[in-house]
């Protein structure tokens, strides 16, 4: 029997996949956690077998979350299931030492053979992954600027592209709005850019925000 943890902060996604497991023979579903806090929690009380974990997560985020479960349990299986696909976070979850990497797309036919395939101690990546990483490995896509950043100012720099006001990441993360500020400084040095405008269009070059242009500015 493959025991199975949920991480995914959508609750209606998370019992869709709940449901989804629990008809297939030889799964059980143990736990399920809408936090990065919560999931690693679960990860040491319940001791599952494959975590089935995002990586926009309230709190902590699925990387942070990896990390953590990892250092506790060298052992345990963390599947990525995210919408997720473009640099730098596939290659930021593998170094980690996750078993495997799932688009939110994916048939329910290869969702159950990634577990069964991570459980057996091998790894597995979707195609649309496998292409780029290898693109990235034959030196066909640079390596990117983002890279450049830690685990929390990544975190940080994904809330403020996508909207997040300071107080509000403040109170997500836990940290004062001095900290949250000293990050997004620490971001724009790193990055060689000045204001949340240049930051957007940046993340829009590297496709982690859709459908972006000046005009939304």
């Amino acid at each position: 029997m493959i025991k199975i943890l949920i991480v995914e902060d959508h609750a209606l996604i998370r019992t869709a996949i709940t449901q989804l497991l629990t008809d297939v023979s030889g799964f059980k579903v143990i736990g399920e956690a809408a936090t990065g806090e919560e999931g690693v929690r679960l990860a040491k009380e319940l001791i599952p077998d494959v975590v089935l974990l995002d990586i926009q997560l309230v709190g902590i985020d699925g990387l942070e979350a990896a990390n953590k479960m990892i250092r506790y349990n060298h052992d345990i299986k963390i599947l990525i299931l995210t919408i997720h696909v473009d640099e730098p976070y596939p290659s930021r979850l593998l170094e980690a030492g996750v078993a495997g990497y799932l688009t939110k797309g994916c048939a329910k036919d290869e969702m159950i053979h990634a577990i069964r395939l991570v459980h057996s101690g091998q790894n597995y990546i979707s195609n649309s992954i496998a292409q780029q990483l290898a693109l990235k490995s034959s030196g066909q896509v640079g390596r990117s600027e983002l890279n450049k950043l830690s685990e929390r100012e990544l975190q940080i720099m994904m809330m403020i592209v996508h909207g997040k006001e300071i107080q509000g990441i403040s109170e997500q993360l836990h940290i004062t709005q001095k900290t949250v500020n000293t990050y997004r400084y620490r971001i724009f040095k790193k990055l060689g850019i000045s204001n949340n405008v240049e930051l957007t269009l940046l993340a829009a070059r590297f496709g982690i925000i859709k459908g972006y242009s000046a005009t939304n500015v």
